[in-house]
């Protein structure tokens, strides 16, 4: 077989396919709970909405309840990203660059938490939590998110750390330029693309997380995902849903946007200009 052969070609009819279905895939649920958001009477067995408009937008909007959400949202994904960031980094750092007794075994014990099934050990740590007075609590639930996000900010940083040039940083020692002087100037700028998509990814990643929201923080704190939930089976009105589910789309658009523009592929092949 040629090695021209065994190359996806753009006319390909199975890639054409695959990609089709794929779009499918993707794009049908999220067009459904688009129009869902807009539609004010959708009746069987019409295929069509028979009324759009703005009401619910008005409804959900008014409610103190879905800002209040929103704002503690931010505020949890905010914290937890600044203090995995300052936990995980410099212990990414370290893995990247130390040797030590045990690293293997520890660097590999952060994916403990994604081999087991997640909701099992939310309820171990929630029983822990309980006996701390952390059910219901802001703090709670930045502690479960924080320790969800550890996978991402050590291990994605680490490879960022290890991809680091080293001839250029020993041809900065040799003129004279001291270790914080070579992190900063040499190392940090090659690495910061990833690692600025390890915070995107962690941030994006808290803002969604629900299980450990609503399992630790009921019933004192509601994320907007929880609150979404909420709205969907209490008060069984299709539109309250699909309107949360469109103003959750808004972090996720704005971080595929900021990753394009600032993160995009040249800038990981390259690292950022020192």
């Amino acid at each position: 077989m040629s090695r021209s052969s065994s190359i996806w070609r753009p006319n390909d009819p199975t890639g054409m396919l695959l990609a089709f279905l794929l779009t499918v895939v993707v794009v049908i649920p999220l067009l459904v709970v688009g129009v869902w958001a807009f539609t004010e009477v959708w009746r069987f067995p019409s295929v069509v909405p028979q009324q759009f408009g703005l009401r619910f937008w008005q409804q959900t909007l008014n409610r103190a309840d879905v800002w209040n959400a929103l704002r503690l949202s931010l505020e949890l994904s905010t914290f937890v990203t600044l203090a995995s960031a300052v936990i995980c980094l410099p212990a990414a750092y370290a893995f990247a660059r130390m040797r030590f007794p045990g690293r293997d075994l520890l660097f590999f014990s952060f994916l403990a938490g994604h081999a087991f099934p997640k909701f099992g050990l939310l309820v171990a740590i929630a029983a822990i939590f309980l006996q701390l007075h952390l059910i219901g609590t802001f703090w709670g639930v930045a502690l479960i998110q924080l320790v969800s996000t550890l996978m991402f900010m050590i291990w994605i940083p680490v490879a960022a750390f290890q991809a680091v040039d080293r001839r250029m940083e020993e041809a900065a020692r040799d003129v004279g330029a001291g270790p914080l002087r070579v992190f900063w100037s040499i190392t940090l700028p090659q690495a910061a693309p990833t690692i600025a998509a390890a915070l995107l990814l962690t941030f994006v990643s808290t803002f969604y997380e629900t299980e450990g929201a609503w399992l630790i923080g009921a019933p004192g704190i509601r994320t907007m995902p929880v609150l979404m939930i909420s709205f969907i089976n209490n008060q069984m009105v299709i539109q309250y849903g699909a309107v949360l589910s469109v103003m959750l789309w808004v972090p996720s658009f704005i971080a595929l946007m900021f990753a394009r523009r600032v993160i995009g592929g040249a800038s990981f092949a390259r690292g950022f200009g020192g």
